[in-house]
C-alpha cells in the first residue's frame, strides 16, 4: 500500500464493522479448497483474521501479508496468524503453492491488474482459489471531490488529467480471468450508515485514513486545512445529514474468486 508515511492502525479502524462486512462476504464464497495454506494478502490490521483463523485456522496455516509494519504490528496482536510478512503485495510470491490467496480491500492500491491477477492466479496450488474485494468507489462524490478540489486548487502538485481507475468494471476482471479457470465476478453497493462526526463530515472521517491519504500526504498543514475545509462542503451537499445527525453513504465494492 502506497503513502510517504505508514498506515495508522487506529485510524483504519475506526470503521472497523462496515471494512470487515465485504471480508465476510467474500469469504462466505470461499469452498472447496484443495491442502495448502492460507494467505492473506494485503492483510493491514489483521481485520479479516478472525474470520479466517475460525474458519481455517484448526486445519491449516494463516499467512498475513502487509507492507506496512505498523499494521503488521496491529495484526500481530491479533493473534490469528501463523506467520506475518513484511512485503509488498506487488512482488510477494509465495514458498509454497497456498490453497488460497484472500485479498480484502488491498490490490486496488496496485497497478496493473491485468498483469497482477494473472501472476496471483499462477501461484495457486491446483484448484486453488483466488479471491479478491475491492473498492471501486471512484465515480462517486466521495472519490471523485479528492481528484477534483486537489487538482483545483493545487495543480503543481496533482495533475490527474490522464487518471484512470485503478479498478475496472466487474467485465474486465472476468474477461481478464476466464480463461484461467472458473470465475465469479459481482459488485455490491453497501449503504453505510455513518454515525454523526463531532468535527467535520462524517464521509471525510470514513476517507481520511485511506483514499484521502496520498493527497493529504502532498500537502503542508495549511494546505490541507484548506482542502478539507473544501471537501467537507462538497461532501455537505452530495450526503446531506439526516435528522439524527447521521449521514447515509453508499459505498460500491467489487468481488470476484478465481478457482485455478
Amino acid at each position: 500500500m502506497p503513502g510517504r508515511s505508514d498506515w495508522n492502525p487506529e485510524a483504519y479502524a475506526q470503521f472497523g464493522d462496515l471494512r470487515l462486512r465485504p471480508a465476510l462476504d467474500l469469504l462466505a464464497q470461499v469452498r472447496d479448497l484443495p491442502a495448502g495454506d492460507i494467505v492473506d494478502l494485503g492483510c493491514g490490521s489483521g481485520a479479516a483474521g478472525a474470520a479466517l483463523a475460525a474458519r481455517f485456522g484448526d486445519r491449516r496455516r494463516i499467512h498475513g501479508v502487509d507492507a506496512s509494519p505498523a499494521m503488521l504490528k496491529a495484526a500481530r496482536g491479533a493473534g490469528c496468524y501463523d506467520r506475518l510478512i513484511e512485503v509488498d503485495a506487488a512482488v510477494w510470491s509465495p514458498e509454497t503453492p497456498p490453497a488460497l490467496i484472500f485479498s480484502n480491500a488491498a490490490l486496488h492500491w496496485l497497478p496493473g491488474h491485468d498483469a497482477l491477477m494473472p501472476r496471483l492466479a499462477a501461484c495457486l496450488a491446483p484448484r486453488g482459489m483466488l479471491a479478491v474485494q475491492m473498492p471501486r468507489q471512484y465515480g462517486a462524490p466521495s472519490h471523485r471531490f479528492l481528484r477534483d478540489f486537489a487538482a483545483e486548487m493545487f495543480p503543481d502538485r496533482f495533475d490527474l488529467a490522464s487518471w484512470k481507475a485503478p479498478v475496472g468494471p466487474p467485465v474486465e476482471y472476468h474477461r481478464m480471468l476466464s480463461e484461467l479457470g472458473r470465475v465469479d465476478v459481482w459488485e455490491t453497493d453497501y449503504v453505510q450508515r455513518l454515525d454523526p462526526a463531532p468535527e467535520g463530515h462524517p464521509v471525510r472521517r470514513f476517507t481520511q485514513a485511506t483514499a484521502m491519504r496520498p493527497y493529504l500526504e502532498a500537502l503542508s498543514a495549511t494546505e490541507a486545512e484548506n482542502f478539507i475545509r473544501r471537501y467537507d462542503q462538497g461532501l455537505a451537499a452530495a450526503y446531506p445529514v439526516e435528522s439524527d445527525g447521521s449521514v447515509l453513504f453508499p459505498f460500491r465494492r467489487l468481488f470476484f474468486t478465481l478457482t485455478r
